[in-house]
């Protein structure tokens, strides 16, 4: 089974310096919820029948760690990284 944790650091890398705008986050969501939707595939329910698994059940299963929150943790990342550098690099100077 393919897992959301080989497939997330193709998708963000890079990401420490995204500025995303909410319409971008919205198409982040949408594309993760269909690949996790492909992995984790359908729940059978107690007649035996199938359904897609909701947002909210995917989102326990991968425990909130979804695309968004693991970029806004990168870019916190990158700050701290970029505020100890020394002033003569030329990416501080830039900033």
């Amino acid at each position: 089974m393919l897992s959301p944790d080989i497939i997330r650091p193709t998708v963000t890398d890079g990401c420490d310096v995204w500025f995303l705008k909410r319409n971008d986050k919205n198409k982040l969501m949408v594309f993760e919820r269909r690949v996790l939707r492909k992995i984790f595939g359908p729940t059978k329910e107690r007649d035996g029948t199938w359904r897609i698994k909701t947002n909210d059940e995917l989102d326990e299963l991968i425990r909130h760690k979804n695309t968004i929150n693991r970029t806004k943790a990168k870019r916190l990342s990158w700050f701290g990284h970029l505020h100890q550098m020394a002033e003569e690099r030329m990416v501080k100077k830039v900033i």
